[in-house]
């Protein structure tokens, strides 16, 4: 991550490693915070659950799947940040339930930047529109944008849906830009990422 970051003159402490860690247990996400990991992505609200009900409390949990309704009170209750809101319904959803638990959490909006039909996320040119809207929800705090590249696409493809993210992200003034993973961070770095999210390569034996 630092090499990424030193090779476009960029300063690593600006890039944050959010752990994806929805499949190991307790002991190895707690031997990461011990080497400095702060930040931890889960998918599943059941297996987070546990891991939050023991680990230490500094511990910033993302959640980093698609919000369905039944599951937002508890992203709402257990996250500090919800990396993928994907419509102006979930940011709805989440600041209904924040009012209710008297919680304010961060959110990242997700953009479908290469309109791949597979993709969850807004449109680019729907942004502008939806972020005014999801802007006016009071326990909710919109701090930067994510999307994720093309799987298997030739690098110029994935340099473009990273690049085309920072720029957004720039236009409508949101500081944070999560994007990459363990396939694809060195790109997303070099593209403006200020998060990336990574699993395999953590926990690779």
């Amino acid at each position: 991550m630092a090499e990424s970051a030193r090779r476009v003159g960029r300063d690593p402490a600006g890039v944050t490693l959010v752990a994806v860690t929805k499949t190991v247990g307790v002991e190895e996400i707690a031997t990461l915070h011990s080497l400095g990991v702060q930040d931890i992505g889960e998918n599943r609200i059941e297996s987070a659950q546990r891991k939050i009900e023991v680990l230490p409390q500094d511990i910033c949990w993302h959640f980093i799947a698609p919000i369905q309704s039944r599951k937002a009170r508890d992203v709402a209750a257990l996250f500090a940040v919800a990396e993928a809101v994907d419509r102006v319904k979930v940011a709805d959803m989440l600041q209904r339930r924040c009012e209710e638990q008297e919680r304010i959490i961060e959110i990242m909006v997700e953009v479908n930047v290469t309109g791949e039909g597979s993709k969850h996320g807004f449109a680019p040119g729907e942004l502008a529109e939806s972020l005014k809207e999801i802007r006016a929800f009071d326990r909710l705090r919109l701090t930067g944008l994510m999307t994720m590249a093309p799987f298997d696409a030739p690098e110029p493809v994935i340099r473009d849906c990273f690049r085309g993210l920072n720029a957004l992200a720039d236009e409508h003034g949101l500081p944070e830009r999560s994007m990459g993973m363990t396939d694809d961070f060195e790109i997303a770095i070099e593209e403006g990422a200020t998060q990336v999210r990574i699993g395999r390569a953590l926990f690779a034996e």
